[in-house]
């Protein structure tokens, strides 16, 4: 079993991916309402602001900045991940059948099977290295290929940003070469 150890940094400014566990789902997009509601919730509980969110189809990219005496990001996504998995299980009120196949370990610990066991982080180190990862947020679906520009992705932050003018024109529009470090 690995032994990794988490960063234990108050008010940082943190990217994440967030996956299902059936990478080939689009759970994510047609439940988006009760995604939406459970990020809200855990944010009413445990605030933390939202810098830049994209949901694709099976998986999340997001930045978020934590209160000035917090670090506790943990906490935040499994509440969040265990609120949307009850929701899809009252709804189907007549038993939670996940459209995966559970492993042996996921039954034991009463694992529905919706998402992956972890989430993957990164500690922002500086501007540049926060406006890379708003923007790879940005530009995932593009690179993804489910749209030509950023802003016609219907579940991303970059509609908040570009209302409130804190999008460079260009990230408006199609996005620029070279915009996945490739």
């Amino acid at each position: 079993m690995s032994n990794y150890l988490r960063p234990k940094m108050r008010g940082a400014t943190v990217f994440f991916t967030v996956a299902l566990a059936d990478r080939s789902s689009d759970l994510l997009m047609r439940e988006v309402g009760r995604l939406r509601d459970a990020v809200r919730l855990t944010r009413e509980e445990r605030p933390f602001e939202i810098e830049a969110w994209v949901v694709l189809p099976d998986h999340i990219h997001t930045v978020w900045n934590l209160p000035d005496e917090d670090r506790d990001f943990s906490t935040r996504w499994g509440a969040i991940k265990a609120r949307f998995t009850r929701s899809m299980r009252e709804k189907s009120r007549v038993g939670f059948h996940p459209t995966i196949r559970r492993s042996a370990s996921k039954v034991a610990k009463g694992d529905a099977g919706i998402w992956q066991r972890r989430f993957w982080e990164h500690h922002i180190r500086d501007k540049a290295d926060y406006q890379t990862h708003v923007r790879y947020c940005w530009s995932n679906p593009v690179k993804h290929g489910f749209v030509e520009r950023a802003a016609d992705w219907p579940y991303s932050s970059i509609h908040r940003d570009i209302r409130m003018g804190k999008v460079e024109p260009e990230w408006s529009g199609i996005v620029p070469e070279g915009a996945f470090g490739e």
